[in-house]
């Protein structure tokens, strides 16, 4: 199914605007998995089976993966919640931004070996860096575009010639001329509400993909009240906060409360 209408499907089905995001650090495993990165399969699963019901999509981050030499469990990860949770789309994180014959492998690995619905993608080489993605029919490429570290603002708020910012530049190429078949979204953090509404104005239909909500600091309404528009779907990933929120053997339930919590205070501040 097309990423968008998966997406779509999740966020009306679960009433939620919520991404659970998969950073599995065996370092802050709880008592039984602590420092063992060959449980990170187990660990995750744990997590996807308490939140499935909950969220509108899972993205796991590939880094979390490929540090522990787990890239295995990963695909054997991807292979589980399509079985389990198969109305629920997949966004690989991995932040790509090459060109020619090796973002195509960087494609083939999203898409074909992980069979992700989406994928994370830097726009920095411009459109010759997205092209390759787009031969893969249905698959959602999300862009970054006002990342939520401060940091970001060092190329991202540079004013360009024509007076734009460069996050604008960015959404106005995506929501415009790169959106050639209505498969692109914008990563934009919810640690920065004013730019999170002019990405909203500039791009009023595609998805976002809003990270920093929870242990970054984002606010859930302001971010709701920044992004929501109901033909713009929004997708605000809460990862550590709701993978860490318990270190005992019920750290599965405390997760589900957590991701509760969120999702009932995201959809409290849609406007009525």
């Amino acid at each position: 199914m097309h990423f968008n209408a998966l997406l779509s499907q999740a966020s009306r089905g679960h009433q939620s605007l919520l991404c659970v995001g998969l950073d599995p650090d065996p370092a802050r495993f709880p008592a039984g998995m602590k420092g063992d990165s060959r449980r990170i399969f187990d660990f995750c699963a744990r997590i996807v089976d308490a939140t499935k019901d909950l969220v509108n999509a899972f993205k796991p981050q590939i880094a979390y993966f490929a540090a522990h030499r787990a890239e295995d469990q990963l695909e054997q990860l991807m292979a589980y919640m399509k079985r389990v949770a198969p109305g629920v789309p997949v966004i690989l994180d991995a932040k790509r931004g090459d060109i020619g014959s090796t973002a195509e492998q960087y494609a083939r690995e999203a898409f074909e070996r992980y069979q992700a619905d989406a994928v994370t993608l830097s726009p920095y080489m411009g459109f010759d860096s997205i092209e390759p993605y787009l031969k893969y029919e249905g698959k959602g490429l999300i862009l970054l575009c006002r990342t939520s570290n401060p940091g970001g603002s060092d190329l991202q708020f540079e004013t360009l010639a024509n007076g734009d910012r460069l996050f604008e530049q960015v959404a106005k190429l995506a929501a415009g001329r790169w959106n050639r078949d209505q498969r692109l979204g914008l990563v934009v953090g919810a640690t920065f509400p004013a730019e999170l509404a002019r990405v909203r104005e500039l791009a009023p239909t595609l998805p976002l993909l809003i990270p920093g909500v929870g242990a970054q600091g984002g606010d859930a309404a302001a971010t709701v009240k920044a992004a929501w528009r109901p033909d713009g779907p929004i997708i605000v990933n809460s990862s550590r906060a709701v993978l860490y929120a318990g270190d005992g053997e019920d750290f599965a339930q405390k997760a589900r409360q957590v991701a509760q919590a969120t999702r009932d205070a995201l959809n409290a501040a849609r406007p009525a």
